[in-house]
């Protein structure tokens, strides 16, 4: 039988203790790793978050029966009171901060029992995902869980410490929120008081903290639950939670110098690192041509270089027709690389980038014998001298091409440019790299709705010189945004926003919305900007994406307590779960078989 506390109180975390601690009496609590049995002595190792201390059970010392002890298993919850003693030499464990020091027992208290767990609370046990997250609260017992937790608390808490410091307020914004079309799908709250009425779980707070610059909060923050129904990668999740920030009477370079001052604290708070301010700034443009994404890893070269310009009137019409098209052809020289890519390679990474929409890749192997390629006799020989000059092309070097529209281009060498550096080894590991890319277009083109889009969000504002191109030529028009990114991945974004409602009208109609349509769906925002609205803009890190980069996993579902799936399904609970006849009643809804 399980027993109660009784009075009992725990002294300290296992391993908050040292050799000065030698003599002391103490209580702990935890779990029962493991049981060593020696007769008339018993070894367990009691674990709590803080990690393990060595118990040791002398039947000659123990008051009380002694089979209490030899009952003890795995997972088992107990209560120990003794005293810290020095560890015999042979005995003594340098791999653990406890190492030194044991705990000798002299009452034991088993405060629950505990079943045979479905795996091993250790770390080195091979158990399948789907297997940990059924049984999520034994898998967060295990250390690297625990210790992935605790890192996660820590980058909050120094967020909130430099936050609070700097005059940002913390403050509340409702999860039940209003449903706007743009973005990615919400999630729908039926109300049972409004039939037929929804609320959305929001995807952000963003209107609403703008409300909060107009209401004259000047500086706001917030560490909240975001959600989104969308499909969902290692890096996803259908909730996930942002560290999110508002000020007013700010332009870009005001909410730059705040983050960088923000991330600079968290490195130096959670992993003792110090990051170099300022960040430095790579404009949007610059970041494609170079390195064919928005979230650059620039730990590593394998630039793109254009050599649209030299093929445009080449034999090779592949190339020629895509230039005359309106596209271009880039490349990327893996330098020193030829022998590294056997000929069935190359064709698998011919395969790899069409998975980005290239509809295929040409290649130049620099070989000691002379080049080796299928496209170098469609050049003369000073095109072909031009474009390997363009490349820096020495022996030894390999070449890879893509031709086509720009954002298939980018995207496709984009990323063979990371397959390439995983497979060469050439990203420092031990790097943090961290930068700041801005200037990003206002708007993207959505071939399928035969319109644009807001890059970002339609609440951010467009360049100071670039307002009176909205209507005209909004291809052309830049933004006020900018996003944070470390080693390739995005932390966080953010922009200036629209403080003025005919601005903000004008946004909305160039993305395809009528006034009607705007003023249905943003009109609480855009009343609210005819009132006073202060110049202001912010932006939102990830937290989960932060934790996950700063702790090397290779999954957000590493850091964070209870994760969904790939089906956004929680294996723990089985939610989502059907509901009774009587609640959708009351809510007025009907299912209707697919």
């Amino acid at each position: 039988m399980s027993e109660f506390l009784q009075g009992w109180k725990r002294t300290d975390y296992c391993t908050n203790f040292t050799l000065d601690d030698v003599g002391r009496e103490v209580t702990l609590m935890g779990w029962v790793q493991t049981r060593r049995d020696f007769g008339a002595l018993v070894f367990v190792d009691l674990r709590d978050r803080s990690g393990i201390m060595q118990v040791v059970f002398d039947e000659s010392v123990l008051e009380g029966d002694f089979n209490r002890v030899n009952a003890l298993r795995s997972e088992y919850v107990i209560a120990v009171r003794g005293k810290i003693v020095r560890r015999d030499p042979e005995t003594v464990n340098e791999k653990l901060p406890t190492g030194l020091i044991e705990l000798k027992a002299r009452e034991l208290k088993v405060l629950s029992k505990a079943q045979t767990p479905p795996f091993e609370i250790e770390d080195d046990t091979a158990v399948r995902e789907e297997l940990r997250l059924k049984y999520r609260y034994l898998d967060l017992r295990r250390p690297t869980m625990q210790r992935n937790i605790m890192m996660r608390s820590r980058i909050s808490a120094a967020a909130r410490d430099y936050l609070v410091k700097n005059g940002f307020l913390d403050i509340e914004t409702p999860m039940l929120t209003k449903s706007t079309p743009e973005g990615a799908r919400d999630y729908l709250v039926p109300s049972r008081i409004h039939p037929g009425s929804f609320y959305a779980l929001p995807q952000s707070p963003q209107t609403l903290k703008q409300i909060l610059m107009i209401s004259g909060f000047d500086r706001y923050f917030q560490i909240v639950k975001c959600f989104r129904d969308e499909d969902l990668r290692a890096d996803r999740q259908p909730e996930f939670t942002q560290i999110d920030i508002e000020m007013s009477f700010v332009d870009v370079d005001d909410v730059l110098t705040v983050e960088d001052g923000l991330i600079a604290h968290i490195f130096k708070q959670v992993l003792d690192v110090d990051i170099p301010l300022p960040l430095r700034r790579l404009p949007y443009r610059e970041a494609m041509d170079r390195f064919g994404s928005d979230k650059p890893d620039t730990r590593f070269g394998l630039e793109l270089v254009n050599v649209s310009d030299i093929v445009a009137n080449t034999g090779f019409q592949v190339f020629s027709s895509v230039v005359k098209n309106g596209g271009s052809v880039r490349a990327i020289n893996a330098k020193g690389c030829v022998d590294k890519f056997a000929r069935r390679e190359i064709d698998s990474l011919v395969d790899f980038v069409k998975i980005y929409g290239a509809k295929g890749m040409a290649w130049i192997s620099m070989k000691e014998e002379g080049m080796q390629s299928p496209i170098t006799k469609f050049f003369t020989d000073e095109e072909l001298d031009a474009l390997l000059k363009r490349v820096g092309a020495e022996t030894g070097d390999i070449i890879f091409f893509v031709g086509d529209k720009d954002k298939i281009v980018y995207v496709s060498l984009g990323a063979l440019r990371l397959k390439l550096a995983k497979k060469l080894g050439l990203s420092d590991e031990s790097k943090w790299d961290l930068l700041w890319v801005v200037d990003f277009p206002q708007f993207e083109y959505d071939e399928e709705e035969k319109r644009y889009v807001a890059m970002h969000h339609p609440f951010t504002c467009p360049k100071d010189e670039d307002v009176d191109k909205l209507e005209s030529d909004p291809g052309s028009v830049y933004a006020k945004a900018y996003d944070m990114v470390l080693n390739g991945n995005e932390i966080g974004g953010g922009s200036i926003r629209i403080h003025s409602a005919e601005l903000q009208e004008r946004m909305l109609k160039a993305i395809g919305h009528t006034k009607e349509e705007a003023w249905e769906n943003f009109g609480f925002l855009m009343e609210a900007l005819k009132y006073g609205a202060p110049p202001h803009g912010g932006l939102a890190f990830g937290l989960d994406r932060l934790a996950m980069l700063l702790l090397g996993c290779q999954s957000i579902r590493d850091v964070i307590a209870f994760p969904k799936v790939q089906n956004a399904s929680c294996l723990m609970t089985n939610a989502p779960s059907p509901v009774s006849p009587k609640q959708l009643r009351e809510l007025g809804i009907r299912i209707v078989e697919g």
